[in-house]
């Protein structure tokens, strides 16, 4: 049986379109015992012709960390309606663009997209999508600024200084993504559709981790340590022992690697808008709060290589 999870005359924050807003609910009806409430919002400094009738899932809790998921919505939303300039189109190599697209042709294996059934698209796929591809919602996630940095002194520490992050993490990305879960159930109602896309987010990341990782995850530099890390965890000794998958391997570098190509990732799908912005914002929390935890999550100390490794990784990919 749905549960009232708002009450009249309080103050939330209201999906319209991709952005929350600030909105006040007029009016709470329920049809049958059977059937969602819906709530008559009005969105604060808008005319009174704009007032809405929404279920639970367009609306969130007026609290400190959903307006902080309003405002990186909102510069997010106005940064991808801006034109780009000339100095945003030629970045660098090393900056963020090079981690959510190519990241150098050079520096990883299967940059190529692919269709669901991992096969190169060939030039009529490409003719036939175009349209449709083009007409596909976009999604931008909003990276915070730290972990913007964080990456770019990543890929400088295994691509120029030919370090490694040492393995297995102490706090995978399976461990992390299940600890965001736990803290943040207890802020959703059970049942609802915040809780029912919370553990579809959950299971999600860690499906696309365990299939992106060997994929477009991994430096060119990291291949030799990824081809040792597979025989040991198959071993299964030591450290090693109930890690079943490079989720339960690799950590918040190689997470936050994913999640900046998630973009690249969702275009290949066929995701309505409406979930595109569901998307969009879990994943914005899920980055805030990963943003609040970086000293618990990203490793302080990468591993030096020696001679044999770097000359083994020169061999092979």
């Amino acid at each position: 049986m749905p549960k009232q999870m708002f009450e009249k005359d309080e103050k939330v924050l209201c999906f319209h379109g991709e952005l929350l807003y600030e909105a006040k609910i007029l009016e709470v009806i329920q049809d049958s015992p059977s059937e969602p409430f819906q709530y008559r919002v009005h969105y604060k400094g808008w005319k009174a012709s704009w007032d809405d009738w929404v279920e639970d899932d367009r609306l969130r809790k007026m609290n400190d960390e959903n307006r902080e998921t309003a405002q990186a919505l909102k510069r997010t939303y106005h940064e991808s309606t801006q034109k780009p300039t000339k100095t945003t189109a030629t970045k660098k190599k090393g900056q963020l663009s090079d981690f959510g697209s190519t990241r150098g042709s050079e520096e990883r294996n299967g940059s190529m997209p692919t269709t669901s059934r991992g096969q190169k698209r060939g030039r009529n796929a490409d003719i036939e999508d175009e349209d449709t591809f083009h007409n596909r919602p976009m999604i931008k996630i909003p990276v915070p600024d730290f972990i913007k940095s964080l990456l770019v002194d990543d890929w400088e520490e295994v691509t120029k200084n030919l370090s490694l992050i040492p393995l297995p993490a102490s706090k995978p990305a399976n461990m992390i993504i299940d600890e965001y879960f736990d803290e943040e159930k207890e802020k959703r109602f059970p049942g609802s559709a915040e809780m029912d896309l919370l553990e579809e987010v959950r299971s999600g990341l860690k499906e696309y981790f365990d299939v992106a990782l060997g994929r477009t995850l991994l430096y060119r530099f990291e291949r030799q340590q990824y081809k040792e890390a597979i025989k040991a965890w198959t071993e299964g000794k030591g450290e090693w022992k109930g890690r079943t998958c490079v989720g339960d391997v690799y950590g918040a570098e190689h997470l936050c690697r994913m999640i900046v190509q998630l973009p690249e990732m969702i275009a290949q799908t066929n995701m309505d808008g409406q979930s595109v912005n569901r998307l969009r914002e879990e994943m914005t929390k899920f980055l805030q709060w990963l943003n609040r935890n970086t000293q618990t999550y990203f490793t302080a100390d990468y591993e030096p290589t020696n001679q044999d490794y770097k000359d083994s990784s020169r061999g092979g990919n």
